[in-house]
């Protein structure tokens, strides 16, 4: 090695090889194509090696970028740990913290920001709206609201509420159809990216029979085709309930999944003092809509 190689010269390193490509790494590291491009070639010619081979389709750590890859993952730890530890020091009601949820969730928490606003002027909210589950160890964000049975071992959390399921119609769809089976409806289902959700569970377990006219890959839009009329959709209370075009069935048999809502952060940051008044004021707001999340809500349409 002919010069020393710094941590951002590694995080680059690491970036490339977790994405497989340089505008994969691009975008993680939130620079530009040639930025990485030139840094790469830079580092290579620094120490002398080759650390990645260049195909069409991406980039392949040789053995020198593995081992350098390695060391950088272990030294991101390392980082990463250090940064909660001293932010969970942090004993200020303020500074941005970084809130994750999913697409269904987020108006739900965006209507109680203006309060928390209120409550906690020095405190500002940086959303991200994603179906993938943030990584919180890497501080990809500080609090994730998820609907999940059971959140990763990794974490500490506030179980607001329970999470009911309904099967739910278009008024048009339900008026044209009278059948009592319900593996004789139409159903509109969900692609892969949601194969591992409680609703794609359920769907595999109870309509192996049934008729999938269309697949989608969000409950929004699973919602808007069941307002459409295209079939039946089995959906979160939450998201079928507030929905005018929807009614909702109850069926004795079979039962439908049940999930959870969790306020979730890493274990090092819950007593940082942001993190902790955010996550309070959560709980608070989110306990409040209990009955819309278990599916209680007063004058919610049933058939």
């Amino acid at each position: 090695m002919h010069s020393p190689v710094d941590w951002n010269d590694l995080r680059l390193v690491l970036a490339v090889a977790r994405e497989g490509s340089l505008s994969g790494a691009a975008r993680s590291l939130r620079v530009t194509h040639s930025t990485v491009f030139r840094r790469l070639g830079a580092i290579e010619a620094a120490i002398g090696t080759r650390l990645f081979e260049r195909f069409r389709d991406g980039y392949a750590p040789t053995p020198a970028g593995e081992t350098a890859a390695a060391s950088a993952a272990r030294l991101e730890d390392e980082v990463l740990a250090l940064e909660r530890k001293l932010s969970g020091q942090d004993l200020r009601p303020s500074g941005a913290v970084r809130i994750t949820t999913t697409d269904t969730l987020g108006a739900i928490l965006i209507r109680h920001l203006p309060a928390m606003r209120a409550a906690h002027p020095g405190i500002d909210a940086e959303i991200t709206i994603s179906n993938t589950m943030a990584n919180l160890t890497r501080r990809e964000a500080e609090i994730a609201i998820r609907p999940t049975p059971a959140p990763s071992e990794l974490l500490v959390g506030r179980r607001v509420a329970e999470i009911a399921h309904a099967i739910y119609g278009s008024r048009a769809y339900l008026g044209r159809r009278s059948d009592t089976e319900l593996s004789a409806h139409d159903w509109i289902g969900l692609d892969d990216t949601l194969a591992g959700t409680v609703i794609a569970g359920w769907m595999r377990e109870n309509l192996r029979a049934a008729r999938i006219t269309c697949r989608v890959d969000a409950l929004p839009a699973l919602r808007d085709a069941a307002v459409a009329g295209l079939g039946l959709a089995l959906l979160p209370c939450y998201v079928g309930d507030l929905a005018p075009g929807l009614r909702r069935l109850t069926p004795k048999t079979p039962a439908e999944p049940r999930s959870a809502l969790w306020l979730l952060t890493h274990d090092d940051l819950k007593r940082t003092a942001r993190i902790r008044a955010t996550l309070d004021f959560l709980a608070k707001a989110l306990t409040a809509e209990r009955a819309l999340f278990e599916g209680k809500r007063a004058g919610a349409a049933r058939r």
